[in-house]
């Protein structure tokens, strides 16, 4: 199975969160997909200013007593909870990225109606914005309806 992350309205390349004080902006903002147990390997970042970012992801599906359970280099799981972090981060003149936030895109939200047939079908989309109401980048634990889960066929 395959996940794919179709994420719009992006923030910007700078932004100010109110948590940051009377300090400067962050600047040349971009978003990735980050690694499990890795923060600092990261699946195509992508600028904050940009149209519209998408990922794709490859995972497994695995049937459990419980449920589909899924899992994959991207996937984190903590305290038992399965998510997938997107990281936002500053890019310096060679090029490194440093995190100041992340969302939560989390697994278990998904409905498990949709789930299976993602697992059937073998791919798992999720459409967000990555606009917060503040007009910073969204962070914190992302659910639905800020997120829509649906199943797709693959090509």
């Amino acid at each position: 199975m395959r996940i794919r992350i179709d994420a719009g309205d992006l923030p910007g390349r700078s932004c100010a969160p109110g948590d940051r004080g009377p300090v400067p902006p962050y600047d040349n903002v971009h978003v990735a997909v980050q690694r499990r147990d890795r923060p600092a390997e990261l699946l195509d970042p992508q600028p904050g200013d940009g149209a519209f970012a998408t990922w794709t992801l490859d995972c497994t599906a695995v049937p459990t007593p419980a449920g589909i359970e899924v899992k994959g280099p991207y996937v984190q799981h903590r305290l038992g909870h399965r998510f997938i972090y997107l990281s936002w981060g500053t890019v310096d003149e060679s090029g490194v990225f440093s995190m100041f936030r992340r969302a939560k895109l989390m697994l278990d939200a998904v409905p498990d109606a949709v789930l299976v047939e993602a697992a059937r079908v073998g791919l798992l989309v999720g459409r967000l914005g990555l606009t917060d109401a503040h007009g910073n980048p969204r962070c914190a634990r992302v659910v639905p309806p800020d997120i829509e889960w649906t199943a797709e066929a693959t090509a």
